[in-house]
């Protein structure tokens, strides 16, 4: 998964994924903490600028529509995964680079399709 904030473009095993403005800035939220869990009050906060709600349908409809366009299977998703009661986690496993960096975990370069990127 390659994210290109500037542009708001988004490629996922070389090829181009079309986003909405919304489904980018939830993509780019998840992979800026990419590993941590991401709870669904941050990602309103952050995404769609609202400080309250009454419905995760909004989430859930867009996580919906981004798992589909980047490949990712809705009934289990290996991509971006729900933790129950706490949130969403783009896995690290997916990660290639954002803003042309490799993002650290925990100090470590996460790994990528089963290879570890050079530190």
């Amino acid at each position: 998964m390659r994210l290109d904030p500037a542009s708001r473009r988004a490629w996922r095993g070389g090829r181009e994924v079309r986003l909405s403005r919304k489904e980018f800035d939830l993509v780019h939220a998840l992979i800026a903490q990419a590993g941590s869990v991401v709870t669904r009050d941050d990602l309103m906060r952050d995404v769609w600028n609202a400080t309250f709600w009454t419905s995760s349908k909004t989430i859930d409809v867009h996580l919906g529509w981004v798992r589909r366009k980047l490949g990712d299977d809705t009934r289990h998703p290996t991509l971006i995964t729900t933790v129950r009661g706490q949130g969403l986690r783009f896995e690290t496993e997916a990660i290639i680079r954002v803003d042309g960096v490799t993002p650290r975990v925990d100090g470590v370069a996460p790994r990528v399709d089963g290879v570890a990127p050079a530190p």
